[in-house]
């Protein structure tokens, strides 16, 4: 996957040495339902980010977020729990996230503390770590923070002006004070797509700055004037060098690192010899559904969070061919 203009930042990519969501977990095949990382589980609340005060009097959860997006976690019995700074009121320079059973929430960046709301923080980590064993409510309470902090780091100019923005709606406009015009949230459509020889073998990639040994499936932008299908052959072809065809939709997942909807495809290959471009990715191989569900393959698979986990795991055992 190319990289849009403004390149990655270290929060993007962290250190090797301190990537402790790549997991080595090498076997795969144990489908699971993808996870949402979406906002199902509450009400965005759009009409209250209009107010002066969203939370309408009301006390207010808040989710700190420190600069490289960890955020407070405590281990509980049942799973990890995201760790909530119950306050009396809505906080000043807080990013309003909605309310689920009648309970606001909201965001503030800052520093990791050794507690929030009076109590002990067991960890603080990221999406990519926890999401996939957090609720659905907290999830896509997560995934929507990291998202929107996301796009208030990458866009504090007017890319209409210059000018630095004012943030108005509790976090969910930007404005231009020269021209005056609304800058909203945006979200990058990208496809990742398993391609298979339509029996018993599926083509995995790897960049260059990925751990040593970890594989996945391939995927990239969206251009302009493009659909999603037309996306997924041009990416097959530009990456690994062959032509695909029954391209077929799976499903979807937000993914804000920094700003992508991930697009979920399988495809079949036309051609099987494999042209590696070695300016998109580093490494290609095409690997058998025994080698992923003995381990014997590539020496890490994609996180569990992760949409590309989902798909492989479906493939491996039996879906889409």
């Amino acid at each position: 996957m190319t990289v849009p203009p403004g390149g990655s930042t270290p929060a993007d990519n962290p250190d090797p040495s301190v990537r402790g969501f790549w997991p080595e977990d090498a076997r795969a095949g144990a489908p699971a339902d993808v996870p949402l990382l979406s906002r199902t589980a509450h009400d965005r609340g759009h009409l209250n980010r209009l107010l002066d005060d969203p939370a309408q009097g009301r006390p207010v959860r808040v989710l700190h977020v420190d600069e490289r997006r960890n955020v407070p976690v405590a281990d509980a019995e049942g799973g990890p729990l995201l760790q909530w700074d119950e306050q009396a009121a809505y906080p000043a320079g807080a990013i309003y996230l909605g309310e689920a059973d009648g309970v606001p929430y909201a965001a503030l960046r800052g520093e990791q503390t050794a507690e929030v709301g009076g109590r002990p923080v067991d960890r603080w980590t990221g999406l990519r770590e926890v999401g996939a064993a957090l609720s659905d409510l907290d999830a896509g309470l997560l995934a929507e923070t990291i998202g929107i902090v996301e796009w208030h780091e990458r866009n504090r100019f007017s890319p209409m002006t210059g000018a630095p923005t004012t943030i108005e709606r509790h976090g969910w406009v930007q404005r231009d004070p020269d021209n005056g015009r609304e800058v909203f949230p945006r979200t990058d459509p990208a496809v990742i797509m398993l391609v298979h020889d339509g029996g018993d073998r599926c083509v995995l990639g790897r960049q260059a700055v990925w751990p040593a040994g970890r594989f996945s499936i391939l995927a990239g932008f969206v251009e302009p004037g493009e659909s999603a299908e037309a996306a997924v052959a041009r990416e097959v072809a530009e990456e690994v060098g062959i032509r695909v065809t029954d391209v077929r939709y799976v499903s979807s997942q937000p993914w804000p690192f920094p700003q992508s909807l991930m697009l979920g495809y399988v495809a079949r290959a036309i051609d099987l010899d494999l042209r590696i471009d070695d300016d998109e990715i580093e490494e290609a191989h095409w690997f058998s559904r025994d080698e992923l569900r003995s381990g014997t393959g590539p020496q890490a698979l994609p996180p569990s969070v992760s949409i590309a986990r989902s798909i492989i795991d479906r493939w491996v055992a039996g879906e889409f061919s």
